[in-house]
């Protein structure tokens, strides 16, 4: 109650007196899908990364029988099991606000999203919460071939779910499959090609691109975790082939994704062109498009600063440095971003932290071959506060592909400001979304102190099954800190 009479009386005054936020339904909505979208997809990609460790550790121990590659395939399920856990509690939402907030858009891409989304349950998540039950509390009960089966499951329905939401939000950027059943406010988009739907022109190069910097947030939380432990000279014995596996991972992965966003850059500019000139800040059609490291766009003049490589987008796209881009200035102003400036600043936040992660492994990996790796302790500390770097990217780039397909929900289809609830109202939903920032900001305090209290905790050595009681802690990973 008290939370309650808080947000509403915060939620009063910032609407009477302040007046420091747009009182408008479709900014408020969107604020508000985008606060709770980006706070929820901190987990996923953890989870997706974690599931791929996961079964490169425990194939290790079932190629090496090693002992400690157990120990390090128990201590990160404890983690995953955690990030599993906030991960959904935090994506329910969303599914609601599509009711509550964009009726006519919910009516409008039911069909379409009814089917993606049932696909995600049923494919997915159904089976990656089934066989986490195995993973977490299936050792001494299961066999360690049907143990790792199980690993293996969950990491492929955590893919599996990537796989349905970025179809649903890729058919939004480039739609295929469909007819129009309807007109006005009765229209709505109808599926006439399953396949064409799921394999829209922009799906499988969108999807590579999640799945890889996916795979790079888990990657480098397992070189956090294990470069503190190697800092602190705590469980060494598990820390360091921990990083080692992990640094191998996000280096391979770290690279892979400067080819995948560039094809991914390749697929924008053949069918979103005005988002491509919003990621580089360019206006004219008649000129070359330069490449920026650095700058400032002013939507007001429609110019460009900063640090440039003269003609570089045409070239990266063209093979030529004197083909002309198209600009924003082709397209009418009602139908192209108005952001420019935040679009591109997402955008080149994105590239710079992908060209910093490729250095900062490749670097380390050439240490590691040279047997250096562990005597460098500002490079460790680097991996310790590195953690943050694919988190930041991820975010920063969907910020991008999102902003930069405005003014349209569906592109070239249903304008944002026509995809909202006729209902709601801006008082309504400034009072939701500072509930939900309440919450939420819960939430990341309870997952912060869980997730620290298992690393300060670490790896336990389990022994052998014969030195462990029947019913113990051993055979529930949770309750083990």
């Amino acid at each position: 109650m008290i939370v309650l009479t808080s947000c509403l009386t915060a939620g009063r005054f910032l609407y009477s007196n302040l007046n420091i936020l747009p009182m408008d339904v479709e900014i408020l909505s969107r604020i508000q899908f985008a606060f709770t979208i980006a706070f929820h997809y901190i987990y996923p990609p953890l989870s997706i990364g974690l599931g791929l460790l996961l079964v490169i550790f425990e194939g290790m121990y079932l190629k090496t029988g090693d002992k400690r590659y157990e120990q390090i395939t128990r201590f990160w399920i404890k983690i995953f099991a955690l990030i599993f856990g906030i991960g959904v509690a935090t994506g329910i939402i969303m599914e609601f606000e599509f009711g509550t907030n964009w009726a006519t858009y919910s009516k409008y891409v039911g069909d379409i999203f009814g089917s993606a989304l049932a696909a995600e349950g049923i494919f997915a998540f159904a089976l990656e919460s089934g066989f986490l039950g195995i993973l977490i509390f299936g050792w001494n009960r299961v066999g360690p071939k049907v143990h790792f089966f199980s690993a293996v499951m969950v990491f492929l329905g955590s893919m599996f779910s990537a796989v349905w939401i970025v179809v649903a939000n890729s058919w939004q950027q480039t739609p295929a499959g469909f007819r129009i059943v309807g007109e006005g406010m009765n229209a709505r988009a109808e599926i006439t090609d399953f396949w064409a739907m799921v394999f829209n022109p922009s799906s499988v190069e969108r999807l590579t691109h999640v799945w890889i910097g996916a795979f790079l947030a888990g990657a480098f939380l397992v070189l956090s975790v294990n470069a503190w432990y190697i800092l602190k000279s705590k469980h060494l014995h598990i820390a360091k082939p921990s990083f080692k596996i992990a640094l191998f991972t996000a280096t391979i992965c770290s690279l892979l994704q400067l080819f995948v966003g560039h094809k991914s850059a390749d697929g924008v500019a053949k069918n979103q062109p005005a988002k491509l000139a919003a990621l580089e800040g360019h206006y004219d059609s008649l000129s070359t498009g330069d490449m920026f490291l650095l700058g400032y766009v002013n939507n007001k003049t429609q110019e460009t600063k900063g640090i440039r490589i003269p003609g570089g987008l045409s070239f990266l796209l063209y093979g030529n440095f004197k083909e002309p881009i198209k600009g924003l200035n082709a397209f009418p102003e009602d139908e192209r971003p108005r952001q420019v400036n935040a679009i591109f600043q997402f955008y080149h936040i994105m590239v710079g932290i992908g060209v910093s992660l490729i250095a900062l492994t490749v670097f380390a990996t050439w240490l590691h071959w040279r047997n250096k790796l562990f005597d460098k302790r500002w490079l460790l500390w680097i991996f310790v506060w590195a953690v943050l770097l694919p988190q930041i990217a991820n975010q920063a780039g969907w910020f991008a592909a999102e902003m930069g397909r405005q003014p349209w929900v569906v592109y070239g289809l249903l304008k944002t400001s026509d995809a909202l609830s006729k209902a709601v109202t801006a008082n309504q939903v400034l009072f939701s979304l500072i509930m939900f920032m309440v919450v939420y900001l819960l939430l990341l305090v309870l997952f912060l102190y869980l997730l620290n209290r298992k690393i300060q905790h670490g790896p336990v050595d389990y022994g052998s099954k014969e030195d462990i009681d029947e019913g113990s802690k051993r055979d529930n990973p949770l309750l083990a800190h």
